[in-house]
């Protein structure tokens, strides 16, 4: 059984203790979390596809920690004119555990 969920504007597919990297959410780890925004729900081949959401399921689940992701480089140059920036970035995010669909 899977789900697609909205959250934050991403959609990640999620599975029951999975764990995800969604971004950065309210809450303490350890806090509990439930997603409304469920898109579409497989339960071993019955497909219910919302319209645009699925009425009546919910998915729920654990704030664990929350984490940085990799570093990305912004490098910005200008051709002969002797102009170049570099600058990194490091995207939050928090790790939940998905505990059930339903």
């Amino acid at each position: 059984m899977y789900a697609i969920v909205d959250i934050a504007g991403q959609q990640l597919k999620v599975a029951k203790d999975q764990y995800i990297y969604a971004p950065k959410m309210e809450g303490e780890a350890g806090t509990a979390v439930s997603f409304d925004k469920v898109l579409l729900v497989d339960n071993d081949g019955a497909v219910q596809v919302g319209a645009p959401l699925v009425k009546g399921v919910k998915v729920s689940g654990k704030i664990l920690e929350h984490v940085k992701g990799d570093k990305l480089i912004v490098f910005k140059k200008k051709r002969r004119k002797g102009y170049a920036k570099k600058n990194g970035h490091r995207q939050q995010f928090t790790k939940v555990q998905i505990e059930s669909i339903g």
